[in-house]
C-alpha cells in the first residue's frame, strides 16, 4: 500500500474516532476546555438512557473567536464545573462550523452556524429540559443553568454544585464583611460557618482580641442576623475596626483532618470545617473527584500531611489529582 494511501486511511480513522469516541482533554482544542466530551449524538443519548442522566450539549465554534476560546479557557476549565459536567451529565460537543454529523445535529436543534457558545441540556430522548443558554458566557451562568436543569428534570442537585453556585453568584461588589471577637476563634469560625449566606471565614487578631472575619451574601443574610447567631456562642460584633492579622491555622478542624489534602473552594472549606467540628459527615460537600481522592487517602497506610486545601483551587486540584 502506498504511503499516501496509508496516511489517508489513518486520517479517516482519526475522524471516525473523534465522532464516535471521546475527546482528550490534554490535546483537544482550547474551545472545549478540559472537559472530556462525547462527539456522537446517538451514542450520547444511549449513555443517557443507561445512566439516567441528562445530556449537556455544547454547540461551539472550533476553531473559534476570542469569546469561544475564553469560554473554554475559563468556564470549561474550572475544576468543579468539569466535575459536574462529566459526572452529573453526559457531555456532548457539537461544532457549529463543520459539516457532516455536526451540521446534522446543528440543524436538528435549529442552531446557527459560526456562533458563540450555546449550551442545551436535553433528556434521554433529546428533548430540551429547560431553555437553551446563550449570550451568558460566565461560569455562574453555566452553573446556575445546570442546577436548574437538574431540578427541573428531577435528577437532584448535589451539594457541591449548590455551594459553587453560591460562590460564583457573588460579585466583589456584592460581598459584605464583618468581624466578630470571641474567646476562641477556632470555635467561633466553626459556629459562624454553619450559617447560610456565609461565604468565607478567616480567624485572626484585631484590637488585641481573637476574631473571625466573615464574608457574607447580604441577599441571604444580614449583619444583625449573624450577630444574633454569634451571641449564642459568646461572640460579639467588633465595631471598632483596625488592622486585621490572619491566624496561621485557618479552618483549624479541617487542617487537622484528612480533608487537608484535598483541593477545596472557599465555601467548601467553611462548610467542611464546621461539619468536622460538629461531628457531621463533611463528605456531602465534595464533588465526585474530591470524594475519590478522599477514599484514596483513607485507604493509604500512611496519613498525608500535605496542606493542599490552602492552595489556589486550580493549583491544588492538579496536585490532588496527581496523588490518586
Amino acid at each position: 500500500m502506498h504511503k499516501k494511501s496509508i496516511f489517508n486511511l489513518i486520517f479517516q480513522l482519526l475522524i471516525i474516532q473523534s465522532l464516535v469516541g471521546q475527546t482528550n482533554p490534554n490535546s483537544q482544542p482550547i474551545e472545549l476546555g478540559k472537559v472530556q466530551w462525547n462527539r456522537n449524538y446517538d451514542n450520547a443519548l444511549e449513555k443517557a438512557k443507561k445512566e439516567n442522566k441528562p445530556v449537556l450539549i455544547l454547540f461551539q465554534e472550533v476553531p473559534g473567536c476570542a469569546t469561544c476560546q475564553n469560554y473554554g479557557n475559563n468556564v470549561l476549565s474550572h475544576p468543579l464545573i468539569i466535575d459536574a459536567i462529566e459526572n452529573e451529565f453526559i457531555p456532548l460537543a457539537i461544532y457549529n462550523n463543520k459539516g457532516g454529523h455536526d451540521k446534522k445535529i446543528l440543524s436538528k436543534y435549529n442552531e446557527p452556524s459560526w456562533n458563540n457558545p450555546v449550551v442545551r441540556i436535553v433528556d434521554k430522548n433529546g428533548k430540551d429540559i429547560i431553555t437553551r443558554l446563550n449570550g451568558n458566557y460566565s461560569d455562574e451562568g453555566l452553573v446556575s443553568h445546570m442546577l436548574l436543569a437538574l431540578s427541573s428534570g428531577f435528577y437532584g442537585q448535589p451539594e457541591y454544585l449548590k455551594l459553587l453556585n453560591a460562590e460564583l453568584s457573588l460579585s466583589d461588589y456584592d460581598k459584605s464583611e464583618a468581624v466578630f471577637s470571641m474567646y476562641c476563634f477556632w470555635s467561633g469560625e466553626a459556629h459562624l460557618g454553619e450559617l447560610d449566606g456565609i461565604t468565607k471565614t478567616e480567624p485572626g487578631f484585631m484590637n488585641g482580641k481573637e476574631v473571625v472575619k466573615v464574608n457574607f451574601d447580604p441577599s441571604v443574610i444580614d449583619e444583625k442576623e449573624i450577630a444574633n447567631h454569634a451571641a449564642k456562642a459568646n461572640c460579639s460584633l467588633e465595631k471598632k475596626k483596625s488592622k486585621f492579622r490572619a491566624d496561621k491555622d485557618p479552618q483549624y478542624y479541617l487542617k487537622n483532618s484528612i480533608y487537608r489534602s484535598l483541593a477545596l473552594s472557599d465555601l467548601q472549606k467553611t462548610k467542611i470545617n464546621t461539619a468536622i467540628k460538629q461531628g457531621k459527615d463533611a463528605s456531602i460537600y465534595l464533588s465526585p473527584s474530591q470524594k475519590k481522592a478522599l477514599t484514596f487517602l483513607k485507604n493509604k497506610n500512611t496519613k498525608s500531611k500535605k496542606l493542599i486545601y490552602t492552595l489556589d483551587l486550580n493549583k491544588g486540584w492538579s496536585e490532588m489529582m496527581s496523588t490518586i
